[in-house]
């Protein structure tokens, strides 16, 4: 925020092999007066050095390049630039490359089929700290962590959430933000913030959507 009050653009970095979904979209972003596009790359390399250099505020990121795939340069783009939150962009809704985006440190993951008003509403969710994933995805990762082996581990058993953070938890897992929880459960979102960041310190994790894996591998949540 600068000195006048007024919130500064959010600073986005573009990584697309596809020159022209890279330069429409960069286009598209252009036109709205909170957000600035600060760089455009065309392959993981580029772009892992790219937000090295300008340290974007939001990295809108291919899952399939050439050089370095999406999933590879968003774990060395949260290695260099831990503050940048990164949004893989694909055409699959597999499941396995959503489950490599979170694992990766992806705050979220849009289809390259989603709207305008998608896309720039996801590059303002996630650079407000939080994670944006569609319902429909949230159940394919629901799914998919209900599949996962239970991995052995030499850390105490799981740390009790309180039954408020239980709740939350089960409403991030439908893929609610933190407003639509907040009128949910007839809270502020500061609240609703505040519970996060506790759940996330007690069980040592870095990402809501890393609460929610965790929560399900140890069966903190009751989802059919």
């Amino acid at each position: 925020m600068d000195i006048s009050g007024e919130r500064e653009p959010i600073r986005v970095l573009v990584v697309d092999d596809q020159e022209l979904f890279r330069g429409g979209l960069t286009m598209i972003l252009g036109t709205d007066p909170g957000i600035e596009v600060v760089g455009q790359a065309g392959d993981g390399i580029e772009g892992t050095t790219l937000a090295a250099a300008l340290a974007p505020d939001v990295v809108l990121l291919d899952v399939r390049m050439p050089k370095r795939s999406g999933i590879e340069a968003c774990v060395a783009i949260k290695e260099t630039v831990p503050s940048a939150k990164i949004i893989m962009l694909t055409v699959s809704d597999e499941e396995a490359d959503l489950y490599e985006a979170v694992k990766s440190g992806a705050a979220g993951y849009l289809l390259k089929d989603s709207s305008i008003d998608e896309v720039t509403q996801a590059v303002r969710v996630v650079a407000d700290g939080q994670s944006l994933i569609s319902p429909s995805m949230a159940v394919k990762l629901i799914d998919e962590f209900k599949q996962m082996s239970r991995p052995d581990r030499d850390q105490v058993s799981p740390l009790r959430l309180t039954d408020r953070e239980l709740e939350v938890l089960r409403l991030v897992a439908t893929g609610m933000n933190n407003r639509e929880i907040a009128r949910q459960l007839f809270i502020s979102e500061n609240t609703v913030k505040n519970h996060v960041r506790n759940i996330l310190e007690k069980l040592q994790l870095h990402s809501r959507m890393e609460a929610v894996m965790y929560a399900v591998r140890e069966k903190l949540l009751d989802i059919p």
